[in-house]
C-alpha cells in the first residue's frame, strides 16, 4: 500500500414464494380507516395510514399473492366500497375487486453471464426482486409538474457548469489517496480496505509502472461467495497467499471472439471536465474514476491525484448553485413531481427499472447475490408492511474484515440484520454523521436530495412515506446525473 497525496402486513404462503406488493388507497377522507378482504379472510382488518401532506388520503400496502381478491374498507365502523374501482356483488355486498397475474410486478432472479456461479439463487420471502407494485386507487395529483422548459433551463445551465470546469478542481488542498500494490494478498487487500474506511482503491503495477485496475467492495462479494462454494477451487487458507492479479486474472471476461481479457482501467485526466468525468463514470457503471497525471508523453510516471466520483461533482454543483436557486427553477420543485428515480406506479403505468428489497430475515447469503445481481450499491431491508428497518451496502462488507469474522459466518446460516450487528461501526465507509438509512420522503424539495447526496458515502436515498416509513422509491447518484444531463 502506499499513498500519493495532492495535497404486507399480511404474509400468505404460496407455490414458488410468490408475492405481489400491492397498494391499496382510500382517497375520500375519514378519521380511521382500516382494509379488509378475501386475503384476510374477512376477519383481520389492516389499518391504513393517511398520506404525507394529506388527511384525506389513506394507503396501506400488503402481499398478495397472484389470482383474484376481494376487498371493501372501513371507514369509521362503516363498511364502505370505492365506486371508482372495479366492483361485484359478493356474500359481503358490493365490493371491490383485483386480479394479480403472475407476471404482475415481480420478475425472475437470474444471473447474468458475468456473475453466475452456476447455480440459481433461489428466491423466498425473504429476498424481493421487483420492477413496480401494483397499485389499487390513484392518489391526487397534488403538486403540479415542472414545465419541460424550465426542466431544460436547469439542465443547461448545469451542463454548461461542468463544462467550464475541470477534475483538478476537485482535487483537496490536502490528503492522501490509498493505492494497493497487485501482488498484495487479496485477505491483507481487504483489511486495509477496511482500516482504511475505503470501499474501492486502484491498483499498481510496478512492473509496468502503470495504475491497471481496482478493488473494491464487489471483489470481496464474489470472494466470499466463492469461499461458500463447495466447488470453489480458492480456500481460506489460500486467501492469505493468493494476490489480487491471481484474483484479478481468474476474473477475466470473455470478448465477442470468446478469448479473454482483462477490462481496462477506466481513468481520467486532471484537465478533463466535470461533464467528461461524470459521463465516464456513467457509461461504464463505474462508482470511481482515478484521476492520473502522467508528466511524459508516453504515459509512464504516473501519479495518482484523487479519486472522483458522482458525489464529489454533485459537491462541486451544490456549492456552486445553492446560493443562487433562482437560476435552476428545478430546486425548490418537490421530487414527487419530476421524473426522478424509480417510484411505485400508479393503475396503468409500467415501468422496466427493477429495484431490489430485501426482508429482514433475508440470509447475508442472499443480500450478497442480491447486491451483485441488482447491480445497485445498496439494497433497502423491510419488514412485513414494506416499512425501511435499514439498508445493506456493497460498504458494508469490508466491516467483515474487522477480525476475519468472515471466516467464522456461513453466509446462508446468518441474516443480513445480524451481519450488520457483527460488523457495526459508526466510522465504517457509507455511514456519515452515524446514518446509516439515508432517506426522503416525496414533498423534500431537489435542492434537499441534492445536499444530501453530495455527503461522502451516500449514493442513494430510500424514498419513503412520511408517517409509516413504507419504501416509495429509489433515488440514486446516477438517476440525478442521468437527470440533470439529459
Amino acid at each position: 500500500m502506499f499513498g500519493s497525496g495532492s495535497d404486507s402486513r399480511h404474509n400468505s404462503a404460496i407455490a414458488g414464494n410468490l408475492l405481489i406488493p400491492t397498494r391499496f388507497v382510500w382517497p375520500y377522507g375519514g378519521r380511521r380507516v382500516f382494509l379488509s378482504g378475501s386475503f384476510t379472510g374477512w376477519s383481520e382488518h389492516i389499518l391504513m395510514s393517511p398520506t404525507e401532506g394529506s388527511s384525506t388520503v389513506f394507503q396501506v400496502i400488503c402481499n398478495l399473492t397472484p389470482g383474484s381478491h376481494q376487498y371493501k374498507f372501513i371507514v369509521d365502523g362503516e363498511w364502505l366500497h370505492d365506486e371508482h374501482q372495479p366492483s361485484v356483488s359478493g356474500s359481503c355486498g358490493v365490493v371491490n375487486t383485483i386480479f394479480l397475474s403472475r407476471g404482475s410486478g415481480v420478475v425472475p432472479v437470474m444471473f447474468t453471464p458475468e456473475t453466475s456461479d452456476g447455480s440459481n439463487m433461489e428466491v423466498d420471502d425473504t429476498t424481493i426482486i421487483h420492477t413496480v407494485p401494483s397499485s389499487v386507487g390513484i392518489l391526487p395529483e397534488v403538486v403540479p409538474r415542472i414545465s419541460e422548459a424550465n426542466i431544460e433551463v436547469s439542465r443547461h445551465r448545469i451542463s454548461q457548469f461542468l463544462s467550464q470546469h475541470s477534475a483538478y478542481e476537485m482535487l483537496p488542498e490536502s490528503g492522501k489517496v490509498v493505492a494497493l500494490d497487485i501482488y498484495l494478498p487479496v485477505k491483507q487487500a481487504f483489511h486495509i480496505l477496511y482500516e482504511q474506511r475505503i470501499p474501492v482503491a486502484p491498483l499498481w503495477d510496478f512492473s509496468k509502472g502503470h495504475f491497471v485496475g481496482v478493488l473494491s467492495a464487489i471483489d470481496f462479494i464474489l470472494i466470499l461467495r466463492e469461499l461458500g462454494n463447495h466447488g470453489s477451487n480458492l480456500t481460506e487458507e489460500e486467501l492469505e497467499t493468493h494476490t489480487i492479479l491471481a484474483w484479478k486474472d481468474g476474473k477475466s471476461c470473455l470478448n465477442s471472439n470468446g478469448g479473454l481479457y482483462r477490462r481496462q482501467i477506466i481513468h481520467a485526466g486532471p484537465y478533463d471536465s466535470l461533464k467528461d468525468v461524470a459521463l465516464k463514470i456513467l457509461q461504464n457503471k463505474v462508482s470511481t474514476v482515478p484521476i492520473i497525471h502522467s508528466s511524459s508523453p508516453d504515459g509512464s510516471f504516473q501519479q495518482l491525484l484523487h479519486l472522483a466520483s458522482l458525489c464529489g461533482i454533485l459537491k462541486c454543483i451544490w456549492r456552486h448553485f445553492k446560493h443562487s436557486g433562482s437560476s435552476l427553477p428545478i430546486l425548490q420543485q418537490p421530487i414527487c413531481s419530476i421524473p426522478l428515480g424509480t417510484w411505485v406506479p400508479k393503475i396503468g403505468e409500467s415501468s422496466a427499472r427493477p429495484f431490489a428489497l430485501l426482508r429482514q430475515n433475508a440470509s447475508l447469503g442472499a443480500a450478497l447475490s442480491l447486491l451483485v445481481q441488482a447491480k445497485v450499491s445498496s439494497i433497502p431491508i423491510v419488514d412485513d408492511n414494506l416499512s425501511l428497518i435499514d439498508t445493506y451496502s456493497r460498504s458494508d462488507i469490508t466491516s467483515l474484515a474487522k477480525n476475519g469474522a468472515y471466516a467464522h459466518i456461513h453466509l446462508e446460516e446468518i441474516s443480513v440484520l445480524q451481519a450488520l450487528h457483527l460488523g457495526k461501526d459508526s466510522n465504517s465507509p457509507g455511514n456519515h454523521d452515524g446514518q446509516r438509512c439515508q432517506i426522503c420522503f416525496p414533498s423534500d424539495p431537489l435542492h434537499r436530495v441534492i445536499e444530501k447526496l453530495a455527503n461522502p458515502g451516500v449514493r442513494r436515498l430510500v424514498i419513503v412515506e412520511a408517517h409509516s416509513k413504507r419504501v416509495e422509491g429509489i433515488i440514486s447518484l446516477s438517476d440525478l446525473f442521468r437527470f440533470l444531463l439529459g
